[in-house]
């Protein structure tokens, strides 16, 4: 008791993860379309408007994670959020294909907009309840639950579009937004009607009594190695010292890198199902087979990069997934027509883009060690969130302005620059430990 996580009341509360990953998905890909065969909206608009939801999370997920730290109510801390947000988003989703239908603009950007809002006002108290609900020791492993049932959610999402989505420039997407918005709801209602959270906190704290008290030694051993890490965190909190002059230099070049390889990724994420449509001369569903084959690849691949980056340590496995990801870019930018054989090339900025998201935050935690690890993973979000707000805009003006096929030329672009930086790295690279068991592959920073 308390020492093996609970598996079923993990996937409970990945359920409000799964159903965020599945609204970002219509997001990024429906959106654009709507806004550009619709509403005759020009590239560099539409990535104004797609650059908006990092805006907002800029500003709404530290204020309402901190708002829901300080909530108490009979339902929990999070809930509340939980229930709300969803049930505002899921309104406000609902809207968005009557005001496609009408060719209501302003109703559009008005439900596009508090969806937005409504989103930011949740994700940060479901991402929360994880933790709030699991023992510090298992939180890893459930973590990694939490990433799968994300990964499920955003394929839920992909194959809805495939099969709902019909042909021509202006599809009717109400049911696929129906579909998108039934999943989130389930999802929170069956999230709500199973997890009691006040009384799963208070369960949490009994059950970790009763296990030290039967495991007096590993609790014990816990207890020490808990001191012991915040003893040390309090020492490096009053002798922060400004870091070495050639590790600042590294730290220069990492954030710098975070920036560039989010630039290229995001631009194709956000630009890719309008590319397809525009260059291949695809249907609107055709770009969910290479997003999807990226995904699972994804997933696929977290276990043997786990294996590579032990073996060779964080930067080399880094920089080999950004020459991966550049050279596909490269390949992409050369094909003219849609061929089976581009998924392969998805399948590989998948695990390409696995092995960077991986190592690169870790990276930067080691580097910060001693100073202010705090200051430097804020800093972290920071670098990459910019590079999501004005990809978009960039991406979005060479689009219209020059030509779609600028799109994996200027992802190729930043890419290599992001590899140029990541040679001027010298610190931060060590080779991380074997993880404990096979599920925490998949515990990965978000």
């Amino acid at each position: 008791m308390g020492k093996k996580l609970n598996y079923g009341r993990t996937f409970l509360i990945g359920l409000a993860f799964m159903s965020i990953s599945s609204f970002w998905q219509v997001y990024d890909n429906i959106i654009p379309l709507i806004l550009q065969n619709t509403f005759s909206l020009g590239e560099t608009v539409t990535g104004v408007v797609m650059a908006l939801d990092n805006v907002l999370a800029v500003v709404l997920l530290p204020l309402f994670g901190t708002l829901s730290d300080k909530v108490d109510t009979k339902i929990g801390k999070r809930m509340p959020f939980i229930i709300i947000g969803t049930a505002l988003a899921v309104s406000f989703l609902m809207l968005l294909p009557i005001a496609d239908k009408a060719v209501n603009l302003p109703l559009f950007v008005g439900a596009l907009f508090g969806a937005l809002i409504s989103m930011g006002l949740y994700r940060s108290p479901a991402v929360a309840l994880m933790p709030d609900l699991t023992p510090n020791r298992l939180r890893s492993k459930a973590n990694a639950v939490i990433n799968l049932l994300g990964a499920v959610g955003g394929v839920y999402s992909l194959l809805m579009i495939k099969f709902l989505v019909g042909d021509g420039k202006r599809p009717d997407y109400q049911p696929l937004f129906i579909s998108v918005g039934a999943l989130m709801v389930t999802a929170i209602l069956v999230l709500v009607l199973t997890i009691r959270e006040k009384k799963i906190a208070i369960k949490v704290l009994k059950e970790e009594e009763i296990w030290a008290k039967e495991n007096p030694a590993e609790a014990e051993a816990e207890r020490v190695q808990t001191a012991q890490k915040e003893m040390k965190e309090e020492q490096e909190q009053g002798e922060k010292t400004k870091l070495a002059p050639e590790v600042f230099r590294s730290m220069i070049f990492i954030l710098l890198s975070v920036f560039f390889w989010f630039t290229a990724y995001n631009a194709v994420t956000t630009a890719f199902s309008r590319y397809t449509v525009e260059v291949w001369k695809l249907p609107n569903d055709g770009f969910t087979d290479c997003l999807m084959v990226a995904t699972v690849a994804a997933i696929i691949s977290y276990i043997p990069i786990g294996h590579i980056s032990a073996k060779f340590g964080r930067k080399k496995t880094i920089m080999g997934g950004i020459l991966l990801m550049a050279s596909c870019y490269l390949a992409a930018a050369f094909v003219k027509e849609y061929t089976p054989v581009i998924n392969v090339a998805f399948a590989l900025i998948g695990m390409a883009w696995a092995a960077i998201g991986v190592n690169s935050y870790p990276m930067i935690v080691a580097m910060s060690k001693g100073s202010d690890v705090g200051k430097f993973t804020g800093t972290y979000y920071t670098f990459s969130m910019t590079a999501q707000i004005m990809t978009p805009i960039l991406s979005g003006f060479l689009l219209e302005h020059v030509s779609y096929k600028t799109l994996f030329p200027y992802a190729l672009v930043f890419s290599l620059l992001a590899f140029l930086t990541m040679t001027q790295v010298k610190h931060g690279d060590v080779k991380p430990a074997k993880k404990a068991s096979v599920l925490e592959n998949f515990d990965i920073e978000d």
